[in-house]
């Protein structure tokens, strides 16, 4: 990690205020930081809702842009993507225009904040891959009545992130990394994740790891989530996953994160804007300090970041100055964001009595190869292929369209399916169907690779014979393994 410096020692860092409370967030987290002497310089930036309304699609401007390329390290507020103009999520571009392929989620029981979890020592981190999965958000209407979204798993993405859980574990010196997929139903995407992490894992013997299903990872984090440690999961999970356990210590406002890439980190909360709580300084700031906490760390300002902590952790001991989020709004007893600010600030130099910080070293980030053909493969073959067509048609009228279609071809027709469940032929049960049928047609040849010329062919005898093709996928063979699944009820 380069950090970058100013001409007087100062270290730069992009601060992005964000929308809603963000300002107010962001702004009691530069207060507290610079409380601690140390030496930062702001370079303040905008993105998200205001950006929108400059008619700037992405909801990131170049010079946001260009800020974040020369100081490598930013601390944003949360931003918000308005309905009825823009389009991505600004948050989600941020991380993936600038590859922060890591997500961090710490999760812990904090002194003063009552849950139904409190004494139970929950302490545990979520790494979320952050760039792929069905995050990509390439989506398309197939038909009038079916849209798709491709779920993208890479083996290069996988390698990433297996190996920051493991080399973030070890820079808090904890014990164990949990792998949670749904690598049971999605065995080529999530199980790509589960076998990548397995065999990174041999790498990594002084920490204990396993796998476990999703869904089962949330039953137990909602049963026994002290058992829990280092959670590494994929894009989609690990949102849902983290927004789960920070209810576990009470609530978004006490849920930090770090998006951390190779030479460039982004450190935001996790909850978002909250736009009916802006201005009115009520807001809860410990999600985006606890945020600035970590980018001091990366940063290698591990003083000032344990000093900022111990103050934080003494005024929720305290207990006598408390956002509305932990006593209640209505309560009489809550204080303003102003006032929980100024409480931390002058607790700092101060240590609680019954609550530790967690030693910490700087994180080893993962060498990962970067050129794009990171799996390497010594024979391939397509089979057949997978021809998504739009039809009004009934199953078996759809079947016998197609085989007509394609007889005397160099395909014939193995099965049509509907939302992944074979239809054709017939499976002698009721299945519900819509207008978008997936239909495999294999090479009659088992050794040969279709061609070009014969996609092209079989694609106009379909059209002739008044068929609708929407979308196209080889079935290809990889040093002899397939590289498709079967569906339900296809042999």
């Amino acid at each position: 990690m380069a950090i970058q410096l100013t001409p007087d020692g100062k270290k730069l860092v992009t601060l992005i205020p964000g929308d809603g409370v963000g300002p107010e967030c962001v702004e009691a987290t530069r207060r507290i930081i610079e409380a601690t002497g140390v030496q930062i310089a702001w370079e303040v930036r905008h993105a998200g809702e205001s950006v929108f309304k400059q008619g700037i699609a992405s909801g990131v401007p170049q010079e946001t842009i260009e800020s974040i390329r020369k100081t490598r390290c930013v601390l944003k507020g949360p931003l918000g993507t308005p309905v009825g103009y823009g389009e991505k999520s600004a948050n989600v571009t941020l991380r993936k225009l600038f590859e922060t392929y890591g997500n961090i989620r710490p999760v812990r029981e904090l002194p003063g904040v009552t849950t139904p979890y409190s004494g139970r020592g929950i302490d545990l981190v979520v790494v979320r891959e952050n760039v792929e999965d069905l995050y990509a958000g390439i989506e398309h209407m197939q038909t009038p009545g079916v849209a798709q979204c491709l779920k993208l798993i890479s083996r290069k993405g996988c390698e990433k992130i297996a190996r920051l859980a493991f080399e973030f574990a070890r820079s808090e010196g904890r014990k164990s990394v949990v792998c949670a997929t749904k690598s049971n139903i999605m065995k080529m995407t999530e199980g790509m994740l589960k076998r990548t992490f397995e065999e990174v894992a041999k790498e990594y013997k002084d920490i204990e790891s396993w796998h476990i299903i999703i869904d089962n990872a949330c039953h137990q984090l909602v049963k026994r989530p002290e058992q829990f440690d280092v959670i590494v999961t994929t894009n989609m999970n690990g949102d849902i996953m983290s927004d789960l356990t920070s209810a576990l210590i009470g609530g978004l406002g006490f849920a930090p994160s770090a998006n951390l890439g190779n030479g460039i980190a982004i450190f935001e909360a996790v909850h978002g804007s909250a736009p009916k709580y802006a201005g009115k300084n009520v807001i809860n700031p410990t999600a985006v300090l606890g945020s600035g906490i970590m980018m001091l760390r990366y940063l290698g300002e591990f003083e000032a970041a344990n000093a900022v902590e111990n103050a934080l952790l003494v005024t929720l001991e305290e207990g006598k100055v408390r956002t509305g989020d932990v006593v209640g709004y209505d309560s009489g007893k809550n204080a303003g964001t102003t006032q929980y600010t100024d409480e931390i600030i002058k607790n700092l130099g101060k240590k609680p009595s019954k609550w530790k910080v967690r030693e910490y070293k700087p994180i080893k980030m993962p060498e990962i190869p970067a050129a794009p053909d990171f799996v390497k493969v010594k024979s391939r073959r397509v089979a057949g292929l997978d021809c998504f067509l739009e039809s009004n048609l009934f199953p078996e009228e759809l079947g016998k369209t197609v085989e007509k279609a394609i007889a005397g071809s160099d395909f014939n027709l193995k099965m049509c399916s509907s939302r992944g469940t074979k239809v054709y032929p017939p499976t002698g049960t009721v299945i519900d169907v819509n207008d978008q049928y997936r239909c495999r047609v294999m090479l009659k040849d088992g050794t040969a690779s279709v061609s070009d010329a014969q996609i092209y062919d079989m694609l106009q005898r379909l059209t002739a014979n008044g068929l609708k093709w929407a979308h196209l996928e080889k079935l290809q063979e990889f040093d002899g393994q397939p590289g498709w699944t079967k569906a339900q009820g296809e042999d």
